[in-house]
């Protein structure tokens, strides 16, 4: 698992409203049984939810996603199967996010 893969939300149940999510722990952290992940939620759905530090835009797929760093979570790393690519040319942008959510600079 590598930092900023993406991946199909493993939950069905959530999956129409967050279709992805990325893995953001470092990569040097793999020891442990979970990983640390933020949710892509559909733009169109999360106007609401819009802070350009907070939650960047990411287009991916051909689809405009909000980065939902509000919304970071731990999830059993063997329900994240095989990642279907990565935001790692985006991590500046999310970086940066992250650090605004934590510090607020």
């Amino acid at each position: 698992m590598r930092q900023f893969d993406v991946y199909a939300n493993p939950s069905r149940t959530t999956r129409k409203a967050y279709p992805f999510i990325v893995d953001i722990q470092s990569d040097i952290i793999s020891d442990i049984a979970t990983r640390i992940v933020v949710p892509l939620g559909r733009k169109a759905d999360f106007k609401s939810e819009e802070l350009k530090r907070l939650t960047p835009t990411i287009e991916y797929e051909g689809e405009e996603l909000l980065l939902l760093v509000p919304q970071v979570a731990s999830i059993p790393a063997k329900v994240l199967k095989t990642p279907i690519g990565s935001l790692s040319h985006l991590r500046d942008e999310i970086v940066s996010a992250l650090d605004f959510a934590i510090t607020g600079i």
